[in-house]
């Protein structure tokens, strides 16, 4: 995976007072240039999660998932009533 900063293929501003002071330390960049760049991520992060789904997907085994045992004194009763299940 990319860092956030390899996201940004643009020019980073620094704001500076007409003095030629630097005004604050924070780097600036345009509107654009930063939606390209969340756009950019947004689409490796999709790209992440079909390629993470698929190797899931691949690796799944058809056995059953093992459960611990309830035991036989642990009556089961349903959620909702019968009434509640035709509606």
């Amino acid at each position: 995976m990319k860092a956030p900063a390899e996201y940004l293929n643009a020019p980073v501003l620094y704001l500076s007072y007409p003095t030629g002071e630097a005004a604050e330390s924070v780097p600036v960049v345009t509107y654009d240039d930063a939606l390209l760049a969340v756009e950019a991520a947004l689409a490796d992060a999709e790209r992440y999660r079909y390629l993470l789904m698929r190797a899931l997907r691949r690796h799944r085994t058809d056995e059953p998932a093992v459960h611990p045992s309830l035991g036989s004194s642990t009556p089961v009763v349903p959620m909702y009533s019968e009434e509640d299940m035709a509606a």
